[in-house]
């Protein structure tokens, strides 16, 4: 249990850190106006020159092997709904971290999930 649990919050905690990472990459970035493939590419060069999208990029590695531990040896009707409380790691990180604003509602559908999860992982 305590090994599923550590792995439960590496995969939480890796993913959202990763896709936190890459978001403050991209806004540092600036707004994609053009999306020919050309200018795509370009995008994706200029995104990479940046440290933060590589250790977004590595976050979500560790966080998609340390998945791929966890289904090995638990049920994916378990796994997929606990790491849902990425949902709520994501709202705290948007908020503290990315300084966003999280409305009422967007709080209520984060406890939702965490209610959701508590009854996955009681079950």
């Amino acid at each position: 249990m305590i090994r599923t649990a550590l792995f439960v919050a590496i995969v939480i905690f890796a993913s959202t850190g990763g896709e936190i990472a890459v978001t403050h990459a991209m806004k540092q970035h600036g707004e994609v106006h053009d999306f020919a493939p050309r200018a795509i590419l370009g995008v994706i060069g200029r995104a990479f020159r940046q440290g933060w999208m590589w250790f977004g990029f590595l976050l979500m590695v560790v966080s998609f092997f340390a998945l791929l531990a966890l289904l090995s040896w638990e049920n994916v009707s378990f796994v997929i709904p606990a790491t849902a409380l990425s949902y709520a790691v994501g709202a705290l990180g948007a908020k503290f971290l990315l300084g966003e604003q999280v409305n009422r509602v967007r709080w209520a559908g984060v406890l939702l999930v965490c209610l959701g999860v508590a009854l996955v992982w009681a079950g």
